[in-house]
C-alpha cells in the first residue's frame, strides 16, 4: 500500500490511517490530560507498512497539529521521544523539552512505551 500524507485522519486525540477494509493500520494516540496539554502515549504501525516512514509521518502530522492547536505534549511513547529528540525544530511542541531530551539520552535500545502518566 502506497502511503499518502493526505490519507491520514486527524481527530481530537488520534491521528490514524485506515486500509481499504476500513481497519486502522497506523496511529498515534495523544489524549488531552489538561487544557492545551496532551500525552503522546502510543505510535503503532502495521508490519505491512514498516520501512515506509509512516511513523515519522505520524509524528510530523502530530507536531503540526499541536502547533495549530497551540498545544504542548508530554511523551510516554518511546518512538515519540526518539523522534522529537532527532527533530529539534519541533521542541516548542513539548511541555518540557529538556526532560524529553533526558529521556532520549537514557534510552538504551528498543524500549516499549511507558505507562501513561495521565489517565482520564
Amino acid at each position: 500500500m502506497a502511503v499518502n500524507v493526505n490519507d491520514f485522519i486527524i481527530s481530537k486525540e488520534k491521528i490514524y490511517l485506515k486500509d481499504e477494509n476500513d481497519n486502522i493500520i497506523a496511529y498515534v494516540d495523544f489524549p488531552e490530560f489538561e487544557e492545551g496539554k496532551v500525552e503522546v502515549t502510543h505510535t503503532v504501525v502495521d508490519p505491512s507498512l514498516r520501512g515506509q516512514g509512516v511513523a515519522g509521518i505520524l509524528m510530523e502530522l502530530l507536531a503540526k497539529e499541536l502547533k495549530k492547536r497551540n498545544a504542548k505534549a508530554e511523551l510516554t511513547c518511546s518512538y515519540a521521544v526518539k523522534w522529537f529528540n532527532k527533530n529539534k525544530e519541533y521542541s516548542d511542541c513539548l511541555i518540557d523539552p529538556e526532560a524529553e531530551a533526558r529521556k532520549a539520552l537514557e534510552m538504551t535500545g528498543n524500549e516499549a512505551c511507558a505507562i501513561p502518566k495521565h489517565r482520564k
